[in-house]
C-alpha cells in the first residue's frame, strides 16, 4: 500500500496516478516493495518530493526538487529505478564476480619461465 503524505499541498488524484505510475515501474524489477512512502512538499521555487521505499535486503531512499511537481515525481522515480536497478543487477556485476586463481601448473611454468632466463 503506497503512503502519500503532503505539506501545503492536496493530493489530486492526477498526482496520485503519477506516482503510482512510477511505483509500477519499480515493481517490473520482481522486488517486493515494502511500506513506500512519498512525502511532497511545496517550497518557494518550487516542490520537494521524498521517497523511501523498503525492499527485503535494504532500504531505497531518493528525493528531487523540481519548479514542476510532476517533473519532481519523474526524476524521483528515475532515481528509485536507479538504485534497484544497481541493487538487483549486483551479482552480475564484473567485480563482485568470483576471482580468477592461477593453477599449481600455472605458477609452476611461470616460475621455470623465469628460472631459464636467469641461466
Amino acid at each position: 500500500m503506497l503512503k502519500i503524505t503532503s505539506k501545503q499541498l492536496e493530493v489530486t488524484a492526477p498526482i496520485r496516478e503519477r506516482i503510482e505510475s512510477r511505483f509500477e515501474k519499480l515493481s517490473r524489477h520482481d522486488v517486493q516493495l515494502l511500506n513506500p512512502h512519498v512525502i511532497i512538499t511545496e517550497e518557494k521555487p518550487g516542490f520537494k518530493i521524498e521517497a523511501s521505499v523498503g525492499i527485503p535486503n535494504g532500504e531505497l531512499f531518493a528525493q528531487a526538487k523540481h519548479e514542476n511537481l510532476y517533473a519532481a515525481i519523474t526524476a524521483m522515480g528515475q532515481k528509485l529505478e536507479k538504485q534497484l536497478n544497481r541493487l538487483t543487477h549486483k551479482p552480475e556485476a564484473q567485480r563482485s564476480g568470483p576471482r580468477l586463481s592461477i593453477a599449481d601448473d600455472d605458477i609452476n611454468e611461470v616460475a621455470e619461465y623465469e628460472e631459464s632466463d636467469a641461466a
